[in-house]
């Protein structure tokens, strides 16, 4: 049993190639206990990392350990104690869902009943005590995540790996999905990766934050640090042109969003409602002002946007 102080899983260097084609560029990351968000564009190699840490993938290059356990080991008897949600759907057609549930259960090392009983409990805890005897290939999109949460659940892993947990859910049923993951989090019992191409998701669940790109790790931001005020920038609005208005300002830092909006930093020593006088004095207008904030979307985009400029 892992510390909830170790760490949970360690990479080095690791790559890995599909066809010629390097899919993970070097990839070196040290996840401790908690619930961490993974976010990427489509082929960024989440997905392949995330099949790596499983032991589905073999890196090609570079090692780690997966909850204390090396990789060059073999990961099969580690996988008893992860819980893997995909994102695509892996249910047995024909079987129904308690079935399915205690199955995967005995297939993780547990008694066959234990693993029923068990089975009715986290199917109990997804929201689908109604429906557990229902072939789970009749299920609605909505349900059959909570399906496939049950299945992840079962074994009561030390880690669990969510791909895509709200993929395909209308808005009533992702919150109540995010609320499930908000809950097994303050348990404190179970660490989470959580992949997921919604920012707000990530966001509401997780406290650590990895953007990946081209197969590389491009920043690592933590989720207190979204939405906090940083009272040195401000955000300005200017109607007419900003040209006369920032050579008033040849000390302060200037740069444009992408919503067209100013980013001053400003020096200890400048009194923010000076922008006010010096906007007058230029001929413009503020018409929005306030200190900055930042945003995950924010974080990624600029992450994304560095990474290519390298």
């Amino acid at each position: 049993m892992i510390s909830m102080t170790d760490s949970i899983i360690q990479l080095k260097e690791i790559s890995f190639f599909y066809n010629g084609f390097q899919a993970i560029r070097g990839v070196s990351l040290e996840i401790g206990a908690g619930v961490y968000g993974l976010l990427g564009p489509n082929g960024a190699g989440k997905t392949t990392l995330m099949k790596i840490i499983l032991g589905h993938l073999a890196p090609a290059a570079g090692g780690g350990r997966v909850l204390g356990t090396p990789m060059d080991a073999g990961l099969i008897e580690v996988r008893r104690r992860i819980g893997y949600m995909p994102e695509s759907h892996c249910l047995i057609p024909g079987m129904d869902a308690v079935t399915l549930t205690a199955y995967m259960g005995e297939l993780s090392g547990m008694p066959r009943q234990e693993a029923i009983k068990r089975a009715h409990e986290v199917l109990y805890y997804v929201g689908l005590e109604e429906s557990r005897y229902r072939k789970a290939d009749t299920y609605s999109s909505g349900m059959k995540q909570r399906l496939k949460l049950a299945l992840a659940l079962v074994h009561d892993p030390e880690l669990m790996i969510l791909d895509e947990p709200t993929s395909g859910m209308d808005p009533g049923g992702r919150e109540e999905m995010l609320e499930l993951i908000r809950d097994i989090a303050a348990k404190g019992r179970m660490n989470m990766i959580i992949s997921s191409h919604i920012l707000a998701d990530i966001e509401k669940t997780c406290q650590q934050v990895l953007i990946m790109n081209s197969g590389s790790i491009v920043s690592e931001q933590h989720t207190r640090d979204f939405n906090s005020q940083d009272t040195s920038i401000f955000e300005v609005g200017i109607k007419g042109d900003p040209r006369e208005f920032l050579r008033r300002l040849p000390k302060i830092q200037a740069e444009t969003d992408r919503r067209g909006l100013l980013r001053l930093h400003l020096p200890a020593d400048y009194p923010p409602m000076n922008l006010f006088r010096d906007a007058l004095e230029a001929g413009v207008q503020i018409r929005h002002f306030r200190p900055s904030r930042l945003t995950l979307e924010d974080a990624f985009v600029t992450a994304i946007g560095e990474s290519h400029a390298r």
